[in-house]
């Protein structure tokens, strides 16, 4: 009996099989007040649950790499509407740290939310790069940055994405994704329907959940890209981080 039962929760902690059903926000041509409703939505979950937090975390180490008295370049690979982004740039501020920052994304509308959130703000720029695909040289950053984005991308793609990152990257990334588990689905449906009337959103958050990759499998992927010297590890809200510091060896 006490064997059954310590199964059955086993099982029942498990996580879900991944799921390839594509999101809402995936489709084109979306309504542009339906949109800039979702993106407030997601602004709001990633500053009060993890979202932002779980890069400045990991970031100040990254930014100790950097030799003193230089700027130090940044790129946020599909950025949406670059809230995480212009959070690290108002970070760095405060602590008199200068950062160029470039917000990137293979969406147009993405990129027109993301232009209204940076208005006023010099050291931010927008490009329309594929995260699978940059057209850049490498090591072109000092940091490359990708949030809340990964689970858009099945597994060959997210590898590529991967393996962008650590191309371009002279100091190291930080990859920041959901982490999939069943209680994480049910904490995002929840809070889907709690919170907030849009229909991006209540379907979107618990499919992004349900799309997201565990830390094993997270773990493959970067082993698909050839990516090494990279610590994962999980953070509050069901939040999955993967840090690379770039080493002699890497380079």
């Amino acid at each position: 009996m006490v064997r059954t039962a310590r199964d059955l929760g086993q099982r029942l902690l498990a996580p879900p099989p991944r799921s390839e059903e594509a999101e809402l926000l995936d489709a084109r041509a979306h309504d542009p007040d339906e949109l800039a409703a979702n993106f407030r939505d997601i602004r709001r979950v990633n500053r009060l649950l993890g979202g932002t937090a779980t890069v400045l975390r990991h970031l100040p180490a990254l930014l100790d790499r950097v030799p003193p008295g230089q700027p130090v370049t940044v790129l946020d690979l599909a950025t949406g509407s670059a809230d995480i982004p212009l959070a690290i740039h108002h970070w760095a501020a405060r602590r008199g740290l200068t950062l160029a920052i470039i917000a990137s994304d293979a969406s147009d509308e993405m990129l027109a939310l993301a232009k209204e959130q940076i208005a006023g703000v010099p050291a931010m720029t927008l490009a329309n790069y594929d995260a699978r695909a940059v057209p850049l040289p490498d090591q072109s950053f000092d940091v490359v940055l990708c949030s809340l984005s990964l689970h858009h991308f099945a597994p060959d793609d997210a590898a590529r994405v991967l393996g962008e990152m650590d191309r371009l990257a002279r100091a190291g990334f930080i990859l920041n994704d959901l982490r999939r588990s069943r209680p994480g689905y049910a904490a995002a449906w929840l809070a889907a329907h709690l919170t907030t009337r849009n229909r991006l959103t209540r379907n979107d958050a618990p499919l992004s959940v349900r799309r997201a990759y565990t830390p094993g499998e997270l773990a493959d992927l970067l082993r698909c890209a050839g990516v090494t010297n990279v610590a994962i590890s999980t953070h509050p809200w069901f939040r999955l981080a993967a840090v690379k510091t770039r080493t002699a060896g890497d380079a």
